[in-house]
């Protein structure tokens, strides 16, 4: 289900200057990155990529869904972490990405902690922008 713009809480803003090989930068100026390719795709890997950037963004949304979602079957997740691994590839279309969240909560047993990230990734706006387009792997 979409939103419609007047629904609109906050817009972020980036601007890209040579695509992958050169400099991202948000309309704010709180973010201004060089990006590169990796070296595993044939770049210099000196700055950051875009599959970091979309990771950091993914791990940190699921986290805070997580939360939201911790705090209405009063879940104790402090202490907990969510990482993203995002991978590129080639496809049928060309090229393609596939994700895998892992979270670690300690505070919680382990059929606890995946019943929480299954539900997170029902609320992430995230793991909803994605949802049909892209295979993603949730892991505790």
């Amino acid at each position: 289900m979409s939103i419609q713009q007047s629904d609109v809480l906050y817009t972020a803003v980036a601007t890209a200057e040579n695509g992958r090989d050169g400099r991202v930068s948000t309309g704010d100026g709180r973010l201004d990155v060089v990006v590169n390719p990796p070296k595993e795709m044939g770049g210099s890997g000196a700055g950051t990529n875009p599959e970091q950037l979309f990771a950091a963004g993914y791990s940190a949304c699921f986290q805070g869904a997580l939360g939201v979602v911790a705090r209405n079957e009063n879940a104790d997740i402090s202490g907990s972490t969510v990482t993203a691994e995002v991978g590129i590839g080639k496809n049928d279309e060309g090229f393609g990405l596939i994700v895998k969240i892992s979270a670690v909560i300690p505070n919680v047993d382990r059929a606890k902690a995946k019943e929480l990230i299954e539900k997170a990734h029902q609320v992430c706006p995230y793991s909803k922008a994605t949802a049909g387009n892209i295979t993603v792997e949730l892991a505790v």
